[in-house]
């Protein structure tokens, strides 16, 4: 599956995914075959990191 690649759509894609479908960023990545550190790379280069808390980049 093709993933945003603009970082700002992306987060909100992101996020949303989180919300509703997956318990974990890494349960993410692997369901949708996504490099955990590319995608934080991309979403920190616009000062958003993960929380495990509230499994929401933030």
């Amino acid at each position: 599956m093709s993933i945003p690649n603009d970082p700002a759509i992306l987060l909100s894609y992101v996020n949303t995914m989180l919300r509703d479908n997956y318990n974990s960023l890494d349960e993410l990545c692997k369901s949708l075959d996504i490099d955990r550190n590319e995608l934080e790379k991309k979403l920190s280069a616009i000062g958003y990191v993960y929380s495990p808390e509230q499994n929401r980049f933030r």
